[in-house]
């Protein structure tokens, strides 16, 4: 079966899957596999199949924002895939978590239009427990600054004339923000699969600490490293427990 968007056969992907925004963040996931294939560039996804300690992976970009990103997640998991990690970056809302830090999320506000057209404004966008674990031992394993808390999805990037929520949200404990984590969450829940989602923060989105942003630092380069390598390690974990790779 030929999934139309993706333009992927669905026989060719695998039980697990890493997805990233960024295409050529998908080629650098690609490249710490083995026995890597390219299977499809088709706008904003571009797809591989690679395999780590035996266990085949998938990768596949999504591009920004929900809408289109809620096309990939829908694509693999009718193509056969059962659990899916996002590994991307967001803003952080607080001081204890610097540009560089990780955060695993373990559920995300729906500040975002498309899961409003999917679910109930109730509905929770949460992630699965063992994938989080699994996310957040491997994470902490690698060193450096590691959150675990909810995330905030926003579709919105630039501000117009409508304030921001982040003040709100961050006295609430969210740790930070991106655009795409809710999406993901909703859709496993609606579809049976299973997902969690590892963010390098790569600047502080709330405007009361002060700092220029700069998605392309030192920092931000070895904190996306870090995510890349725990997100491959948690899916080694999960398949062991399962069984079956």
């Amino acid at each position: 079966m030929l999934l139309p968007i993706l333009q992927v056969h669905a026989e060719e992907l695998t039980p697990y899957a890493i997805v990233c925004g960024d295409p050529f963040r998908a080629e650098a996931i690609a490249s710490k596999l083995d026995n890597v294939r390219e299977l499809a560039f088709s706008r904003e996804y571009r797809t591989f199949v690679g395999e780590a300690s035996g266990v085949p992976i998938t990768v596949t970009s999504h591009g920004v924002g929900s809408p289109g990103a809620a096309v990939c997640f829908e694509e693999l998991i009718k193509g056969g895939v059962k659990t899916l990690i996002r590994v991307g970056t967001a803003g952080s809302y607080h001081a204890e978590l610097p540009t560089g830090s990780l955060v695993v999320s373990t559920a995300a506000v729906r500040e975002e239009g498309l899961t409003r057209q999917l679910v109930p404004p109730g509905f929770p966008a949460v992630a699965d427990a063992e994938v989080t674990q699994a996310l957040y031992e491997a994470a902490s394993e690698g060193g450096g600054v590691v959150g675990r808390g909810i995330t905030l999805t926003m579709d919105a990037f630039f501000m117009g004339v409508e304030e921001f929520p982040h003040q709100k949200y961050k006295r609430a404990g969210v740790l930070a923000v991106e655009m795409e984590i809710a999406a993901l969450y909703v859709i496993a829940s609606l579809r049976g699969a299973r997902a969690g989602a590892i963010v390098a923060l790569d600047g502080y989105a709330d405007a009361d600490l002060k700092e220029v942003y700069d998605p392309h630092t030192d920092a931000v380069a070895k904190a996306v490293e870090r995510e890349i390598a725990a997100a491959i390690e948690a899916i080694v974990r999960l398949a062991g427990k399962s069984g079956t790779a």
